[in-house]
């Protein structure tokens, strides 16, 4: 594990003397950016010596409670774990009324702990070192979709796309609109320019297939664990600039029933040690590597599942003909399967992972994939024959499309405990279980709705 040097702060306060705060966070296993509003006094000391964060922080849910089946709360007395800053993740946040910082930081591998083994960084960190001791380098990038959303509800509390340029509100899906993006165009110009300040390699943009639905694809990187933590920081970005002009940008899975979802699609090839791509091939179906890495991310998909799709909603993204899909399956430049080849020149030939949804965690779906893709190389796993035409009506074993299952799944795979390690999946499953618990707790609308006058 590598971080920052001190000399990056230096250089930082130096250049920016009307900074007075900056926002130190960290990636919990739930995804969310959680740590401290610093002082800029302070921020020497971090990138000398490291910032102890409480070992608690690695083991909450989603809505920030402790999980005490974690270990991480009562039995460790809730420990002060040191976390160091990332090279380059000192910035500043452009969306900020007033001039502020932002730095990434990780938990020490050994002055982390006992937190540390739940850092989903280190993860992902060592499926990589896995496969670049085979001599493979994963070339990675990241693409995520999300809704932009006004702050206020419709008469139902229902979330509202958000206002255009024009004061109207989006009604129609317009995938591939180039008036929809013009109206957008001042949140757009501050996301280009905050992504410029913040050395992200944010590039094409696209109105997607629902009203006020966006997609912004990052570039690919040599270095996996690179794009990741861009992933992770772009997300941060778009809510900060959508907060900036009132609005919501909102990355659930399944934000409305009759809409598409939000999905996290990754892309992924192999290279040498030059850079060249292993996958490249004039064959639009790939190279023998490139089918074996989709035979283990088959071989693997459910046991993966509940790191794809980590909550509950995630599984209402699952719908025949919404795109997103439903089977284990693959194909050649076809988006109604899991693992699609797209087409292009042979030397860009990679693989689209498009199981996730947008609430993922980059780092731990990241993770899972080159796991499993180095699986199938090690067992030379063949996926059998790419689906050609429509992926949705010639799906095979459906995917499993409840988190329960999912779950289960994770907990007694052999697998997962063998390569993901069981210390973390100690602490990921009890976040999840209770989440699951609250969740199947809590009566709402839905329920009053269907049985109150019915049961």
């Amino acid at each position: 594990m590598r971080f920052a040097d001190p000399r990056e702060a230096e250089a930082f306060l130096a250049a920016h003397p009307e900074v007075r705060h900056i926002e130190l966070f960290l990636i919990d296993p739930c995804g969310v950016p959680r740590g401290k509003l610093l002082h800029r006094d302070e921020l020497r000391a971090v990138f000398e010596h490291g910032r102890p964060l409480p070992s608690t922080i690695l083991g909450l849910t989603v809505n920030g409670e402790d999980v005490d089946e974690t270990g991480l709360v009562w039995d460790v007395g809730d420990a002060d774990c040191w976390t160091f800053p990332l090279p380059g993740s000192l910035c500043l946040q452009p969306w900020r009324r007033q001039p502020t910082g932002q730095v990434q930081v990780s938990m020490h591998p050994e002055h982390g702990l006992p937190a540390a083994v739940a850092d989903p960084r280190h993860l992902l960190a060592r499926a990589i070192e896995a496969l670049q001791a085979d001599g493979l380098y994963p070339v990675m990038a990241v693409e995520l979709e999300f809704y932009l959303l006004d702050r206020e509800r419709d008469a139902h509390g229902r979330p509202l796309p958000a206002r255009q340029v024009n004061g109207a509100r989006p009604h129609a899906t317009q995938v591939y609109g180039i008036y929809e993006l013009e109206q957008l165009q001042p949140f757009l110009d501050d996301l280009y320019a905050a992504c410029e300040a913040q050395g992200l390699p944010a590039r094409t943009a696209i109105s997607e297939y629902a009203p006020g639905q966006l997609e912004i694809t990052l570039e690919h990187r040599f270095d996996a664990l690179q794009a990741m933590d861009e992933g992770v920081r772009y997300k941060r970005l778009v809510k900060g600039v959508a907060n900036a002009h009132g609005l919501q940008a909102c990355f659930m899975a399944k934000p409305f029933g009759d809409l598409a979802g939000n999905g996290l699609h990754l892309h992924l090839s192999l290279a040498d040690a030059q850079g060249r791509n292993l996958f490249a091939s004039e064959d639009p179906a790939g190279t023998p590597l490139l089918r074996q890495a989709i035979g283990g991310m088959m071989a693997t998909l459910a046991d993966s599942l509940a790191l794809f799709c980590p909550n509950a909603n995630s599984f209402r993204r699952f719908q025949a003909n919404s795109y997103a899909p439903l089977a284990r399956s693959w194909g050649v430049n076809n988006r109604t399967v899991s693992f699609r080849v797209p087409g292009g020149p042979a030397a860009s030939r990679h693989i689209e992972h498009r199981i996730c949804g947008a609430d993922a965690n980059p780092y731990l779906a990241a993770a899972a994939i080159l796991a499993g893709v180095r699986r199938g190389l090690r067992e030379g796993l063949d996926p059998g024959a790419p689906v050609v035409g429509n992926g949705y009506a010639q799906a095979g074993e459906p995917l499993p499309t409840d988190w329960h299952t999912a779950l289960c799944a994770l907990e007694h795979s052999a697998w997962a405990r063998e390569t993901l390690g069981g210390a973390f999946l100690d602490v990921y499953l009890a976040i999840k279980r209770a989440e699951y618990r609250q969740f199947m707790g809590e009566v709402g609308e839905q329920d009053w709705r269907w049985y109150l006058t019915q049961a």
